[in-house]
């Protein structure tokens, strides 16, 4: 369980983080792409943060991935520059891909085609009748 320490800890590097990675984005003058940062985990000892990140479109995460990755300690140092009279120790940053919005629209698109268990209960496994 989060204490609200963490909450709010990881609350400010989520909104710092995305300031970063928006604001890379725009001064690379990169078109059609969005990236957010949807949840930051901070661990108990505050020394590392998980940070979840929705890249838009999902065929380019991967690699955004690894670019961001391969760039975590200038991350972290412009984190550090942005937060240095709140935190007095910056946490490693972990980044991972929040695949949230795919599952939600693959389960969206399998509520409107044939893969609908309530308008074709035939695809449901039978229940075996002792």
């Amino acid at each position: 369980m989060e204490t609200n320490r963490q909450k709010k800890i990881g609350a400010l590097i989520q909104s710092d983080i995305t300031d970063i990675l928006q604001g890379e984005v725009r001064k690379n003058a990169i078109k059609n792409l969005i990236i957010t940062v949807s949840k930051v985990n901070v661990t108990s000892d505050l020394s590392i943060a998980k940070v979840h990140l929705s890249i838009f479109p999902s065929e380019n995460g991967p690699e955004l991935l690894k670019a961001i990755q391969s760039n975590t300690p200038m991350i972290k140092h412009d984190l550090a520059q942005r937060v240095k009279n709140q935190l007095r120790k910056v946490p490693n940053l972990h980044f991972y891909i929040d695949d949230s919005l795919d599952y939600i629209e693959k389960i969206d698109q399998a509520l409107k085609g044939t893969e609908n268990p309530i308008e074709n209960p035939d695809i449901l496994p039978k229940r075996k009748m002792f």
